[in-house]
Parts: C-alpha cells; sequence; structure tokens
C-alpha cells in the first residue's frame, strides 16, 4: 500500500489515543451528563481531565474549552456566535484573510447576508498576509478579526504574534482557526490576546468527530456569543447534546501527547523533509510557501510541465497525496489559496501538496523520482 503522506487532511490515531477510546466505548460508557451513579461519575470525571488536557497546550482556563464536532463547527460558533452583539451594538465591520479556510470564509458570506461588512486582506508571495494591511483596516466599528495559525495548503505559519501586537490596543474580538497548528506550534496560541481558538482532534493524531472552541474569558466573563443550536445547556450553553466522552477522551490523550512529544515530532518531521525537498529540487520544483515560515511537517510544490492529477494518479501506488485542501477536493476548483499568493493557473494545476508526521514511515524516494522523470519523458 502507498505510504500516506495527507497528514493536513487527516492524521493516523496515536495507539495509545485509539486505546483511550476503546475503554470508554466498551467498558466506561456512562452519560457525562447522569453523574447519579459511578458510570456517570466516571465519565464525567474523563471530560473534565480532557478538558484540561486541551486548556494546558494553549494556557487557557479548563472553563474556556468548550467541545464541538471539530474546528468547522468551532469556527462557525465563533464568527456567527458574535453576530447578536454585532447588531445591537452597531458594529458590523470584519476582517479576515484571502487564504482562511472555507469554514471560516463561508460563514463570513453568511454574516454578509445578514449585513455585516466584510474586508477580506490580500496575501503575499510567501504565504503569509501583511499585518501593517490589518493594522490600517482596523476600525472603531470593527467587530472581529478572523486569521488562521497554519495555512492547511501551504503549511506556513502565519504572523499572530504581530497581529496580537496590533489588536493589544483594539477592543475587536479575535478568532484564530488552529486547526492545522494546535498541538504543532504551541507558543504563537499561547497569547493571552487570542480570544477564539478553534480546533480538531483529527489532525493531531485523535479522532474524528471531535474539537474544541478554545474562548477565553475577560473579567471572568465569556464573550457574548450565542449559541447556533438549543436544547440541553452543555457546554456552558453553548454547545447543547450528550457530550461523545470516548472522542473527548480522545482528543485530551492527544493533546497531552502534543505537548509532551513536540520536540521529538519535530525532529521526526525536519529529517523527513529533508529528504523531500532533497528529491524534488533535483526535479526543479517551485516550493509555494516561503520555507523561512512553514512548519516542517508540510511541502506544497509545483512541477513544471506536471499536472498535479496526473501526478497524483501516478504516484497513488508509491506515496498517497492531495491537491488541495481535503474539504474542497471533490469540487476540482483551482486552490483559492495559491491563486491568492499570486500563482499562475498553470503552477496552480501543477500543484501538490505533501504533509507527514511523526508516524509517517520511510519513503523510496528514488522511486518517486523516477515516476516524474517518465511522467516527464
Amino acid at each position: 500500500m502507498a505510504i500516506y503522506l495527507d497528514c493536513n487532511a487527516t492524521t493516523p490515531v496515536e495507539p495509545s489515543v485509539a486505546s483511550v477510546v476503546m475503554r470508554f466505548l466498551e467498558k466506561d460508557f456512562g452519560n457525562a451528563a447522569s453523574p447519579i451513579h459511578d458510570y456517570g461519575v466516571f465519565a464525567l470525571a474523563a471530560v473534565e481531565h480532557a478538558r484540561g488536557q486541551v486548556a494546558e497546550v494553549v494556557k487557557a482556563r479548563r472553563d474556556e474549552v468548550i467541545f464541538t464536532s471539530g474546528a468547522t463547527e468551532s469556527n462557525n460558533l465563533a464568527l456567527l456566535g458574535l453576530a447578536e452583539a454585532g447588531i445591537r451594538s452597531g458594529r458590523r465591520h470584519l476582517i479576515t484573510t484571502a487564504i482562511e479556510h472555507k469554514a471560516v470564509l463561508e460563514p463570513f458570506d453568511e454574516m454578509a447576508r445578514l449585513g455585516f461588512e466584510v474586508q477580506i486582506l490580500p496575501v503575499q508571495a510567501d504565504g503569509r498576509f501583511d499585518p501593517q494591511r490589518l493594522a490600517d483596516s482596523l476600525r472603531p466599528d470593527t467587530l472581529l478579526v478572523s486569521t488562521m495559525q497554519v495555512n492547511n495548503e501551504t503549511g506556513v505559519l502565519q504572523p499572530l504574534t504581530e497581529v496580537a501586537n496590533i489588536v493589544s490596543n483594539h477592543d475587536t474580538w479575535w478568532h484564530v482557526d488552529a486547526a492545522q497548528g494546535f498541538g504543532k506550534e504551541l507558543e504563537q496560541l499561547r497569547h493571552p490576546r487570542i480570544d477564539f481558538i478553534s480546533i480538531s482532534g483529527h489532525k493531531i493524531y485523535g479522532p474524528k468527530g471531535i474539537g474544541a472552541l478554545i474562548a477565553r474569558k475577560h473579567d471572568r466573563q465569556f464573550p457574548p456569543l450565542r449559541p447556533l443550536m438549543f436544547g440541553g445547556g452543555q457546554e456552558q450553553a453553548l454547545r447543547p447534546g450528550t457530550l461523545p466522552v470516548p472522542l473527548i477522551a480522545g482528543l485530551g490523550e492527544a493533546a497531552k501527547l502534543a505537548v509532551r512529544n513536540n520536540g521529538e515530532r519535530i525532529e521526526k518531521c525536519r529529517t523527513f523533509r529533508e529528504k523531500a525537498l532533497a528529491t524534488f529540487s533535483s526535479l526543479g520544483a517551485e516550493q509555494n510557501g516561503t520555507e523561512e515560515y512553514t512548519l516542517p511537517h508540510v511541502l506544497n510544490i509545483s512541477l513544471p510541465g506536471i499536472n498535479s492529477e496526473l501526478a497524483i494518479k501516478a504516484l497513488k501506488n508509491v506515496i498517497a497525496v492531495s491537491s488541495t485542501s481535503a474539504c474542497t477536493s471533490h469540487t476540482r476548483t483551482p486552490s483559492h489559496v495559491l491563486a491568492a499568493m499570486g500563482l499562475s493557473s498553470d503552477q496552480v494545476e501543477q500543484s501538490i501538496r505533501l504533509s507527514w508526521c511523526h508516524m509517517t514511515p520511510e519513503v523510496d524516494w528514488s522511486e518517486v523520482e523516477t515516476i516524474f522523470r517518465v511522467l516527464r519523458g
């Protein structure tokens, strides 16, 4: 079977995470909302333990973690959840960037339909937005700024530290879509000025179907979010429904390992990256996104003269790679991220994304090189 190099789409599950999930599926299967017997008590304890493990990654408070089904739901809750506050206060200006995931851009489309003014900042050729453009765009009526931590297609780390300094003297809410960087790049998300952080379990070697919105309190008060669903009052009355204890416990275990093993994982990914870069450099590949800012587990390249769809099919028995975001790959639409970076239509159509992790086995790079040379004739 081909070696999996599409970890930005979803990651393999850590063995200890799988064990935790199975334990709460098969043995400790109580409902956390029923702590009237030992089953429920233990389930509730597991949920709160996991809540603390997730909070620790970004140095948040335990009660600032709201469990959701994943970053898409978290993004929607953070963005659409502020609509009423914006309408009530008259603050209807929103800022985001051209390289955000559709799980941010589409909720902003809905906010625009509700009468909000959405300003989309351009990005530079290096794959990052210009913090100065953000500073120049802030207005007294700016309700919300939403910026991703790491781009899902290029792996480029965005300038969150600079943004924190810019918004430090402004009362705008600041949301960060951290689906691709949570547990991988630790320091930036720990800045207390970030109000909302969206995460997904299946991007950090945890189970699918679980994530969280971290909503930092101000003066012991939650941000003025309104729920998107109603019925039950769970999760600070912001996300009703029976808590999926096995998935939550698995996310907690994954979060714990992300902090504990962060350095070791980075080194393994860097070693793998060196070999991948050497191979594609010999083929004349052009890297999309500046190396200086790219995390060590992602590589987005364009191979002149080779269509990405053809390349992916030719490689399918050796390495499994992708050409765009997993959530939009079925649409066959060109990457809005690469287009925003100024790549030509040919470069976009010739781009592939490789993403790996600390559990990825060795690749026969000579075989990969041979396949591409054959494709070029």
